[in-house]
């Protein structure tokens, strides 16, 4: 697929954004590798706010799975998509937000990879999105449907990466004004 000969180095400021999906208590209460999963992810949205990207999140049927865990909810500057559909590709006001943008890249992050993850990452692919995932910063219940997943959308295009790698790339020098704070959420 297309997808495998796109360059990953073309990532730069204002054509990424990170896709915060489906970080709720109800559903990530039973996540397999929970802890490390909310870790990860709170370390790309601190990065994220210093680079000052593009952050978006996702909240699956709110009024019976809850909010987004408060310690995930970024202090500002990111969109909320509330839904009921698993991929958020199928969301007009997301994929026209992204249009706005010119977002071409989606940093991917978030619960459960093996539903509305992949449903969002495979839909985002067919529409000429390129997605990066990032491996350590989601998960499923069960670890199975986590691994078989990533499978499935790298072999369909998807990019896979963790959470130290891409908030590097995303850096690009140490020579950065921002790298100091970048630093030292990598070494929190």
């Amino acid at each position: 697929m297309k997808g495998h000969e796109k360059s990953f180095y073309k990532l730069s400021p204002k054509v990424n954004a990170l896709l915060i999906i489906d970080v709720q208590e109800k559903i990530l209460r039973a996540i397999f590798n929970k802890d490390s999963i909310t870790k990860n992810i709170k370390k790309l949205i601190e990065a994220y706010q210093i680079l000052e990207e593009n952050i978006f999140l996702s909240e699956q049927n709110p009024c019976k799975l809850g909010a987004t865990i408060p310690e995930l909810l970024p202090k500002n500057g990111f969109k909320k998509v509330e839904k009921m559909e698993f991929s958020l590709a199928n969301i007009q006001e997301f994929l026209k937000e992204l249009k706005n943008k010119k977002i071409t890249n989606l940093i991917v992050c978030g619960i459960e990879t093996h539903i509305c993850i992949q449903q969002t990452v495979l839909d985002c692919i067919q529409k000429g999105f390129e997605v990066i995932l990032i491996s350590d910063a989601m998960g499923s219940r069960n670890r199975i449907d986590h691994e078989i997943a990533l499978q499935r959308m790298t072999k369909s295009g998807a990019i896979l990466t963790t959470t130290e790698s891409i908030i590097f790339e995303l850096c690009k020098t140490a020579d950065r004004k921002e790298f100091k704070e970048i630093r030292n959420i990598i070494i929190s």
